[in-house]
């Protein structure tokens, strides 16, 4: 053989291997779109009262509540579901990023997703709500407004920094 012509096989054996290898990683990313689908997180409240699990994206798929809460103060159980909700939420966004950093190697969204998550609820398990934070607190001082944001108070805008 020529040089010319080991020089083409050799062309055509990187070019064979470069689509082998980018059909293992299309493989490889419909894998893991799959997985992704299917990823969900589960929260209980630490008194065992409500238990939240949240797809993909953060949908609530379902709340399930226990027995002792037909004898719950109202305000107590609204705030232990909304706390529950917004923990699966977190533990969604956490299993999904892990699911990206099997899939892709790297941990850069990971690291961001739990940076967040610690930084919306600290590093320590989520405290229970319970019948002391029901007590009545300073007012807080009015919020800065944003441009582009409704005025209503739901306690969702702290996920906003999750959504980059």
């Amino acid at each position: 053989m020529t040089e010319w012509s080991e020089r083409l096989a050799r062309r055509i054996e990187s070019i064979d291997q470069a689509a082998a290898d980018n059909r293992m990683r299309a493989e490889a990313y419909r894998q893991m779109t799959e997985e992704l689908k299917g990823v969900d997180g589960t929260a209980t409240s630490p008194d065992g009262m409500v238990t939240v699990v949240a797809g993909a994206g953060g949908s609530v798929q379902s709340i399930t509540f226990s027995d002792a809460t037909r004898s719950t103060d109202p305000a107590l159980l609204s705030k232990t579901v909304m706390h529950t909700i917004a923990r699966a939420q977190a533990n969604a966004a956490r299993a999904q990023a892990e699911v990206v950093r099997r899939g892709l190697g790297g941990s850069e969204l990971l690291d961001r997703v739990l940076a967040e998550e610690e930084t919306v609820f600290g590093d320590r398990p989520t405290p229970d709500p319970g019948p002391g934070s029901l007590r009545r607190a300073p007012a807080p001082a009015p919020a800065p407004t944003r441009p582009g944001y409704d005025d209503y108070e739901d306690g969702f805008d702290i996920y906003q920094g999750m959504r980059r």
